[in-house]
């Protein structure tokens, strides 16, 4: 019996059967003989972790306030938080904590610089419009490896692709691809809160009160009160038949709630107004350069120009910069001298 072997008659014998098992996992792309070491979310999460736009995340700022502190999150360190929330809850629930790692790994792997502005940016320039979780698969599955993408399985992708917004019954994704959702709410949701009072945008009494008095009135309180919440709620679900990761209508409420209040307060208020109209220009007059001259887009997106189009190739290339190379591409096309 080889290592791999071992690690898949261990989940079987100690995950629920509702859960994802490694040898029963669908096929890849392109078709790779089975290690003898590592299951194939295994390798999917080395994968992700080893690959180049993975370290970009370092650089891409998850909510874009300019400060020169070093304590603020990007959206490697979100990606980190989320992942270390999935495998606690996915632990908790006897699920493939495998998979949960490897597709929060991987779920924000395609965004944008400068946070949902320069998503929001693209939107508007992309024929078809752009969203990050689809632009993250496309990365995984077309982009990354100089084209040939990263060949993960077809779970892996699933949850990343699914990941954004409030799950739904509607959606019959994985348990595992259910918690990684879950969990990206609950990361951004507290850390946001805890770098916005850091920025001294928000106090904490500012938060209202009907929500913290729910989840708790600090960061830790708060998530500790959200993954039991969600480990309770699920564990009775599962037991009675039904195949999905949730809420109590009370905590989900609340989370909701918060939510709500950082997008009027945060996301879209007033204090990152000049930040966000800062970060749409950088990006459209990218777009519009690379647009108008497409010659200047490196290979890979030349190959994408003939394959898909160039608007296509020049929102591949743009999406795939960091804060920091965005700037500079900017100050080096449009600002004299520099």
């Amino acid at each position: 019996m080889t290592i791999r072997e071992r690690i898949e008659a261990q989940e079987q014998e100690f995950l629920r059967p509702q859960a994802v098992h490694a040898n029963a996992a669908g096929p890849r792309a392109r078709h790779e003989e089975a290690e003898d070491f590592r299951t194939c979310f295994m390798v999917d999460r080395d994968r992700i972790i080893h690959c180049k736009s993975f370290r970009r995340l370092k650089h891409k700022t998850q909510v874009y306030i300019r400060t020169s502190g070093d304590h603020y999150r990007t959206r490697l360190t979100h990606t980190l938080e989320v992942s270390q929330i999935a495998r606690t809850i996915a632990r908790a629930l006897a699920l493939n904590e495998d998979l949960v790692e490897a597709i929060t790994l991987g779920h924000d792997i395609g965004h944008v610089a400068f946070a949902h502005n320069g998503e929001e940016a693209l939107n508007q320039l992309l024929p078809g419009g752009f969203r990050h979780c689809e632009q993250s698969v496309r990365v995984l599955t077309r982009l990354e490896r100089d084209g040939r993408g990263l060949n993960l399985t077809p779970e892996v992708l699933e949850g990343v692709l699914n990941h954004s917004g409030f799950q739904t019954q509607k959606q019959q994704t994985t348990l595992e691809a259910q918690i990684a959702r879950f969990s990206d709410k609950i990361a951004y949701v507290n850390h946001d809160i805890d770098d916005s009072i850091r920025a001294r945008i928000l106090r904490e009494e500012d938060l209202p009160s009907e929500f913290v008095d729910v989840l708790g009135k600090s960061h830790s309180q708060r998530i500790d009160t959200l993954v039991r919440d969600v480990v309770d709620s699920t564990e009775k679900d599962l037991s009675q038949g039904l195949q999905q990761v949730t809420m109590s209508p009370r905590v989900g409420t609340a989370l909701k709630g918060l939510r709500t209040f950082m997008f009027e307060q945060v996301y879209l208020g007033p204090a990152q107004r000049k930040a966000r109209d800062q970060a749409m220009f950088i990006i459209q007059n990218l777009f519009e350069y690379y647009r108008n001259h497409p010659e200047a887009l490196p290979s890979l997106y030349q190959e994408i120009l003939k394959e898909e189009g160039l608007p296509r190739a020049v929102a591949d290339y743009i999406a795939g910069m960091t804060d920091d190379f965005a700037r500079e591409k900017f100050q080096e096309l449009f600002i004299p001298g520099l």
